[in-house]
């Protein structure tokens, strides 16, 4: 469990540095990209963490391949818990956002924006989005901390 947290926080120390700082200088709509796999990225590694404690406390057998059918499998295990199903909620959105074809918006500029039709709406994501993204997933890691070791980010 130790060790997926631990990877999950290095992950976003580069989500922050894309953020932060390459999407400062570039602003293409493919740091954009890169920056969502980052979120996908710490999003598996949160949700392998959870699942791993669950398998160590023989609620599981074993952890499932895949990690869409990883998230949905947590789903299952903490129904009730509502905050964790928020963040899988988001997490299935960013996967859906990511598998879609995209348009590209005024790059190079400050306000790029990675724009993707879905099936009831349009999600337009720009930096100011990404960065809203990056709080939350900060928020879902500071909430998986707590709930698999019981403490918080700065101990």
């Amino acid at each position: 469990m130790d060790e997926y947290l631990l990877e999950a926080g290095e992950e976003l120390k580069r989500l922050e540095h894309l953020i932060y700082v390459s999407l400062k200088y570039t602003r293409t709509v493919d740091v954009i990209v890169n920056a969502l796999n980052r979120l996908l990225s710490v999003y598996d590694l949160i949700i392998e963490a959870f699942l791993e404690k669950a398998r160590v406390e023989q609620r599981i057998a074993a952890l499932p391949k895949s990690p869409a059918l990883r998230a949905t499998h947590l789903g299952e295990l903490y129904s009730q818990d509502q905050e964790l199903q928020k963040y899988l909620s988001f997490y299935a959105f960013l996967k859906n956002v990511l598998k879609l074809p995209h348009a590209r918006r005024e790059e190079y500029r400050r306000y790029v924006t990675l724009i993707v039709e879905l099936e009831q709406s349009t999600a337009e994501i720009d930096i100011d989005n990404l960065t809203d993204c990056e709080k939350f997933v900060h928020r879902f890691f500071r909430y998986a901390l707590q709930k698999i070791e019981g403490r918080t980010e700065e101990e």
